[in-house]
């Protein structure tokens, strides 16, 4: 959708040092929803311990219809990976865990592919993404929604992760880890995840209104539907968490509570009625760079310095500590951003997997508290996403266009008693490919929404054209054939490096079992 650029000169005009004005955040957030076809947002500020914005704009469902406000559930993703953090902050300060305990201590049979790491990696390398498993690696054991696997499940598998990395060498940001982290806390506390993490963090913060995991929310009826782009439209989609996961990023919560969660951690950790539930060593722990990482030498804000600390990502931004945090689901994204030293939180929550949304919003509001001018955040936004979503296109289009004409050549195809078949990866399991009405077709029996068809792309290789198109994570399928022409493995890959990286096939090593 194409800008009124004519408002580009009054919409930030409004923006002058520590000062919002409602209403032209308003017509930005409005625009924002438009420009990116969002189809609801909501967004809150809060500045000397006081709310100075907290609304909802848009549609919570585009299939209800009902309206988003500041107390509509939205799943908040990897945003919860924090509570995961202060939850075994606070078992540290009660002396039942400490950081640099082995993961063994608590989860005597864990295990992971390395010998040496099983042995040393601890309840801090476990949260700060340098266990060394890749970007994503193992997600597929528990997304997209749906998946069969248990989190004991999960913690077995992770034997079988052959990691990316060296141990300890690299930040690649990972959400197994998390769920294993999870576990040390249901280890310890006796109670699940979810449980603790209401009784010992949200109930005594006052977030009133949050729950642990979504199946924990589905009474109430004040929640959004995801919302993702299918033929470059937003549509509504199944919601997108399974259950295993809520420590990587189960979280039920809204602007309301995220904006009372921000009020307490910029208050010392330290709940309205003066209790402090983590104690300043803790928070040295919690707010320090674990693992650093490379920064761009010319960024917008001038940061020099960027990582990870323990569930946040801590960078500067001209000059001011910021304590960030994203999240992503199928059909919703959100942004957390503290500034501690200017008592300074900002909320987006949205039901739409756009980026582009929380991070125009978020720097918009960031750059009013800075002092800085207009940056047209939303030109910048729109002529960066508009270009890469065409080029993505463009690309995907060409590659079913090659296999259209390889299509056409019947006899170049695979026989199917060459390739169809059960395949087994270890930490995923079986993957059945089939012929099925003169078509073939791939399920993956421990995420069974992963199904789709097999299009012939090349004499070795097909396209899994997922059924669900709101993936957007069509992938290719290379098959590795014996001297008789039999087909024994399979590697797959992303056809686009558009898709999401939880959908990590290239991590599978999938070997013929039938």
């Amino acid at each position: 959708m194409k800008l009124n650029f004519s408002l580009f000169l009054i919409l930030f005009s409004f923006f002058t040092f520590a000062q919002i004005n409602e209403k032209q955040l308003d017509e930005l957030v409005q625009n924002t929803l438009k420009t990116f076809d969002v189809p609801g947002i909501s967004v809150g500020i809060i500045k000397d311990g006081k709310v100075v914005y907290s609304k909802g704009h848009g549609l919570a469902s585009l299939t209800t219809k009902q309206g988003m406000n500041d107390n509509t559930l939205v799943g908040i993703a990897s945003n919860s990976k924090a509570f995961t953090a202060v939850a075994l902050a606070i078992l540290a300060d009660e002396g039942k865990l400490n950081w640099d305990d082995k993961v063994t201590k608590h989860i005597p049979e864990f295990k992971m592919y390395d010998a040496y790491a099983s042995q040393e990696v601890t309840v801090k390398d476990l949260i700060t993404h340098r266990a060394g498993l890749g970007l994503g690696q193992g997600d597929l054991m528990f997304f997209p929604e749906g998946g069969t696997q248990t989190i004991a499940d999960i913690v077995h598998n992770v034997r079988y992760l052959k990691p990316k990395n060296s141990f300890r060498n690299k930040m690649d940001y990972n959400n197994i880890m998390f769920i294993v982290a999870g576990e040390v806390i249901t280890r310890i506390s006796g109670l699940s995840w979810a449980e603790f993490i209401e009784q010992r963090i949200m109930k005594p913060v006052g977030m009133q209104q949050s729950f642990g995991s979504y199946n924990r929310a589905k009474h109430i009826s004040n929640k959004i539907d995801a919302h993702a782009p299918v033929n470059g439209k937003a549509i509504q989609v199944p919601h997108d968490w399974n259950e295993t996961a809520n420590a990587a990023g189960g979280i039920m919560s809204n602007v309301t509570d995220m904006l009372t969660w921000a009020d307490f951690l910029m208050n010392g950790f330290t709940t309205k009625d003066g209790k402090k539930l983590v104690s300043d060593k803790q928070i040295q722990q919690l707010w320090q760079i674990q693992m650093p990482s490379t920064v761009a030498l010319k960024n917008p804000y001038d940061t020099q310095h960027y990582g990870y600390g323990l569930g946040w990502f801590i960078s500067d931004v001209k000059g001011h500590k910021q304590v960030q945090h994203s999240g992503g689901l199928i059909g919703t994204v959100t942004l957390f951003t503290l500034i501690p030293d200017l008592k300074l939180g900002i909320v987006v929550l949205t039901n739409q997997q756009s980026g582009a949304a929380f991070n125009t919003i978020t720097n918009a509001v960031k750059d009013a508290y800075l002092g800085l001018e207009d940056r047209n955040w939303l030109k910048t936004y729109d002529e960066r996403m508009t270009k890469y979503f065409s080029e993505k296109e463009k690309e995907k289009k060409e590659i079913y266009a090659k296999a259209g004409a390889f299509g056409k050549n019947k006899n170049l195809h695979p026989k199917s008693e060459q390739f169809t078949g059960t395949y087994t990866d270890a930490w995923f399991g079986d993957v059945e490919i089939f012929e099925e009405e003169k078509k073939y077709r791939i399920f993956c029996k421990t995420s069974p929404r992963l199904k789709g068809e097999l299009i012939p792309y090349s004499h070795n290789t097909f396209i899994a054209k997922w059924d669900d198109r709101s993936y957007d994570a069509d992938a290719f399928l290379i098959f590795n054939y014996d001297e008789n022409g039999k087909a024994l493995s399979v590697q797959m890959k992303p056809i686009s490096d558009i898709t999401d990286f939880s959908f990590d096939f290239e991590d599978l090593d999938l070997k013929r079992k039938k």
